[in-house]
């Protein structure tokens, strides 16, 4: 594969492409209804975070949402916190879902797959008749209008059922994937005191199977407010409860409310939706809550705007129910596309496993991360050769941002003629910020342009936007999708901390972006965890990048630690391939790649081999708690075990913290 450098050019969509995305019916609708004419993205941008109430105005009647109460004006109250949006009105989140169900009942809603499940589908006319029976199901045993139901379950179409379910009585969903163990799972849903928990009994994982029974009967234990707790049968068809109280199995529920008539409560525009989670690596996890209305207008703008979806469409993204991508997913069903579903690992049993579902499934859209995509380069597979991926349009990529070379690999190996896309955004706002736009090309390395309604820019330490320099990431005007609170935050002062310190008035994200004057842009990683030698900052993304370079490594992380007097010391830590020992030629080709790449001055001062990347739940790479704990603090204190997947990967950092 030849060196591709950032901003070389891989594909431009043709005449016919553009022509057929939805953003283009979309300017052609404001041209002809509201008389307004734009050039070209850029300027759709510009007044899409100009005229604020103009353009969401324009997104709620050109996705035809449907409010049983209508909206008084766009906005009353302003300010970059506490924003009202669309005061007066009243609707449901749910209600927009299955209003498709009307048009083609037998039509394919979901289609499904898991490592334990074969290939199946969920109708259309099946969602609705599901949703309806659980929600008659979840009445009967009190549940109500702000009352919350916690989820234990994989991404499985009874997921999808459970959160329509919920949405459609006006209750709140919050859930976490049965990956996670008791103490991640209680310290996210104790917070939000719930009434109902669904759960698997188990679940399948790379060939391995996992009880969970023990685990949730300690969550009956540990969340006292819980009345009732739904059991779906995943690993064992007939799974052992007896450590369990207060249990209904799903399809007994489900079959003593069969035939029930589905109504959708009509809740105010800021009625809370569902609450999502930060990692919580380093205390109890922030309790993000969204409002129905907020998501609704942001994930349809998302969808159909920057994603391209429509009624023809298969959509999927590699996710877990616990990280926003599966709220997202489900947000592909406002649009009537198919959304599909896969549980299992991706790698198991090998790299091929989620390219044979593409086929299988003729998925339109594949969403994945850009270390899965990373991980398919190093294992050398030819999606393309060895699958039909006619059907394939799209590929988008969000999770950490993806290199040149990972652009290059799937244009080389998976389709010449191919959208990719690489997004970026994040779990408190539900949504990108950055991302794909089917009219403009692709460049590696980039991702296409700011989202519409998204006001982003790069600050300088003063707080001065900046074109072409690598600043903070900041959004500058409010979204409908921001937070509307953090559950037990009543003052508001941890949701002020969380974004508003940096930049008064101004939200602060977290990322290093640089914004390029023809509007593409490159995130480079954790504004907290950028490294700075000799005057140069250097995203980790970068030297991630760099250090991907040699087959050899298989993962990597880096960390800067400040020592006294204004020194550092900057260690690079490794996983090898299987098979392979660090030794000092390795080690002079990883500083040589990081060299030519990136700089001499971020060569590290030291590499070492680590069996495993401290990594959260939801697979991000634990940098700041490395570097705390490398500094000397405590990991009891740098980091909450309960919030990584692989908490025993710390323990090698903590022996290479003495010596260092």
């Amino acid at each position: 594969m030849t060196e591709t450098a950032e901003g070389t050019p891989l594909w431009e969509p043709s005449e016919e492409f553009k022509d057929n995305a939805r953003i283009s019916d979309y300017m052609g609708w404001l041209k002809a209804e509201k008389d307004l004419s734009f050039g070209d993205y850029n300027e759709l941008w510009e007044w899409s975070v100009t005229d604020l109430e103009g353009f969401w105005a324009s997104i709620w009647e050109y996705c035809d949402i449907k409010a049983s109460k209508p909206y008084e004006k766009v906005r009353g109250k302003r300010g970059m916190r506490g924003t009202e949006w669309f005061p007066g009105a009243e609707l449901n989140y749910a209600e927009h879902v299955l209003r498709h169900a009307a048009d083609r009942p037998d039509g394919p809603a979901v289609l499904h797959q898991s490592e334990g499940r074969s290939l199946g589908e969920v109708s259309w006319g099946e969602l609705q008749e599901r949703t309806a029976a659980l929600a008659a199901g979840l009445r009967e045993m009190g549940v109500g209008r702000g009352d919350r139901v916690a989820a234990y379950l994989p991404n499985v179409p009874e997921a999808v059922i459970a959160l329509l379910a919920c949405a459609s009585i006006g209750a709140v969903w919050s859930s976490c994937s049965p990956d996670f163990g008791v103490g991640s799972v209680v310290d996210r849903m104790e917070q939000i005191e719930p009434k109902v928990l669904i759960a698997v009994d188990g679940y399948r994982y790379g060939g391995e199977d996992y009880d969970r029974i023990e685990v949730v009967a300690r969550l009956q234990l540990e969340i006292p407010t819980l009345r009732k707790t739904i059991v779906l049968p995943y690993l064992s068809e007939v799974p052992d409860t007896s450590p369990l109280e207060n249990v209904v199995m799903w399809d007994d529920l489900l079959a003593g409310h069969e035939g029930a008539e589905l109504t959708f409560e009509q809740v105010p525009f800021d009625h809370p939706l569902w609450v999502l989670y930060s990692s919580g690596t380093t205390g109890l996890p922030k309790a993000i809550v969204h409002s129905h209305g907020g998501i609704l207008i942001e994930h349809l703008k998302k969808a159909v705007l920057h994603i391209d979806l429509g009624p023809d469409d298969r959509f999927f993204w590699f996710t877990t129910t616990g990280w926003m991508m599966w709220n997202l997913v489900v947000a592909g069903l406002l649009t009537g596309s198919t959304v599909l579903l896969y549980d299992g690992n991706p790698g198991y049993p090998d790299m091929n496993v989620l390219w044979e579902f593409a086929e299988k499934t003729g998925m339109t859209c594949f969403g994945t991360s850009a270390s899965y995509i990373t991980a398919c380069m190093k294992a050398d597979i030819e999606p393309g050769k060895d699958f039909d991926l006619s059907s394939l349009e799209s590929i988008g990529s969000t999770g950490s941002p993806l290199p040149p070379e990972g652009f290059e690999w799937a244009y080389e190996h998976v389709k010449e003629d191919l959208w990719l896309f690489s997004t970026s955004g994040g779990t408190d706002m539900c949504t990108a910020f950055v991302g794909g736009v089917p009219l403009l090309p692709v460049r590696a390395g980039e991702l296409q342009a700011r989202s519409l309604g998204a006001k982003v820019e790069a600050f300088d330490e003063e707080g001065n936007p900046q074109i072409d320099e690598v600043g903070e990431l900041v959004i500058t005007e409010p979204m409908p999708s921001m937070p509307i609170y953090f559950w037990n935050d009543e003052e508001g002062e941890r949701y002020r901390e969380s974004y508003f310190d940096a930049y008064p008035g101004v939200w602060r994200h977290g990322d290093w972006i640089k914004i390029k004057e023809n509007g593409a842009c490159v995130i480079y990683g954790r504004s907290d965890s950028t490294i700075n030698r000799g005057g140069i900052r250097m995203g980790t993304s970068e030297i991630y990048s760099a250090v991907d370079k040699v087959e050899e490594v298989a993962d990597s992380l880096v960390v800067d630690v400040p020592r006294d007097g204004g020194s550092s010391f900057m260690p690079l830590f490794v996983v090898l391939q299987e098979g392979v020992d660090l030794d000092d030629d390795l080690k002079s080709r990883i500083e040589s790649s990081i060299k030519e790449n990136t700089s001499p001055r971020h060569v590290p001062n030291e590499i070492f081999a680590v069996p495993e990347i401290p990594k959260t739940l939801n697979g991000k790479k634990l940098e700041v708690p490395v570097k705390k704990i490398l500094s000397g603090m405590p990991p009891e204190e740098a980091a909450s075990k309960e919030s990584l997947s692989n908490p025993e990967s710390l323990d090698r950092f903590v022996e290479l913290a003495e010596k260092i």
